[in-house]
Order: structure tokens, then C-alpha cells, then sequence
């Protein structure tokens, strides 16, 4: 298991974004985090998962929100197990 955490820039607030994610993370399964906003309008999202499923969460957003997302930082981390879900915050 994996852990992703992801900050993403652009035009991410006011659009759907984090219900997408939510959506996305569900359509795909077996993904726990959270997605919230940020007060410097960047949107965080903090996921777990096996890392073939969290490429593929992440390449869909990415694809989803192309118009959107100006730039994306990424780091890879072991995960903790601290989510039972996929939450919006």
C-alpha cells in the first residue's frame, strides 16, 4: 500500500474538483483520503491505495481537469491507514 499526496494549482476551486475526485476515487475502489480546499486556492488531496490504482486515480484527474490544473506536486509516501473512506473535507 501506498500513500499519495497531491497539491493542485490552477483553476481548481468552484469547479467540482473535489467531487470529482470523490467520484473517481469510488469509480476506481479500494481507495481511502481526503480531498479538501485550501486557502491559497490550491486543492490537497491525500490518498491510499496500491500504487497501480493511485496512477490511475491521479492520471484521471489529471485528464478530467486538464483545462484546469496548472501544475501539480506530488510526493510518494508509505501509507499510514488512517482512512476507512474517500472524504471531502
Amino acid at each position: 500500500m501506498k500513500r499519495i499526496h497531491i497539491c493542485f494549482s490552477g483553476i481548481v476551486q468552484g469547479v467540482g474538483f473535489r467531487f470529482t475526485c470523490r467520484d473517481i476515487a469510488e469509480r476506481l475502489g479500494n481507495i481511502t483520503g481526503t480531498v479538501e480546499n485550501l486557502s491559497d486556492h490550491r486543492v490537497e488531496l491525500i490518498a491510499e491505495g496500491e500504487e497501480k490504482i493511485l496512477s490511475e486515480f491521479l492520471k484521471k484527474i489529471e485528464e478530467y481537469f486538464s483545462a484546469n490544473i496548472k501544475y501539480t506536486e506530488v510526493e510518494w509516501e508509505q501509507s499510514t491507514g488512517e482512512y476507512d473512506s474517500f472524504e471531502i473535507k
